[in-house]
């Protein structure tokens, strides 16, 4: 039932991700310990984006320490999922801004993200993935109508 597949641009994969449905960023505390953090999340072909601030405890965590994992849960059938493990390979301010305001779009129906402020700057963690792991919609006798 489940599956590997090579790359996030696998049909199913890229659903999740485009799809409004949150991701759960763990990355690693200076300590060792995990940290998760409910995100947005985009993708650039086979690259998945995380726009946050800059200074953020995901930020200064992928800073010390690129590996990342990710979990998503497909909302319309929550026994459908995705973990993706993978590296933080480049973090840059260039259209960040923008980006935030594309998933504004995508999560809130938005035209601009309204948490902008001049004193938060943006920035967006380019991850590339490194192992994929993939469950289909099952149990859709059990979800509600």
């Amino acid at each position: 039932m489940s599956r590997n597949p090579d790359k996030i641009t696998d049909e199913n994969i890229m659903r999740l991700i485009d799809g409004r449905n949150f991701a759960f960023l763990a990355t690693i505390k200076k300590d060792g310990s995990p940290q998760v953090t409910p995100t947005w999340i985009d993708r650039d072909k086979d690259i998945i984006l995380i726009n946050t601030a800059e200074g953020r405890i995901k930020h200064k965590n992928v800073t010390k320490d690129p590996r990342v994992a990710i979990s998503l849960v497909d909302d319309q059938n929550p026994y459908s999922m995705v973990t993706i493990s993978g590296r933080v390979i480049e973090q840059t301010n260039e259209g960040a801004n923008d980006h935030i305001d594309k998933l504004a779009r995508k999560y809130l129906k938005a035209e601009k993200y309204p948490g902008h402020s001049p004193d938060v700057k943006r920035i967006i963690l380019k991850i590339k993935p490194e192992k994929i792991f993939f469950i289909p919609p099952r149990y859709q006798q059990y979800l509600p109508n």
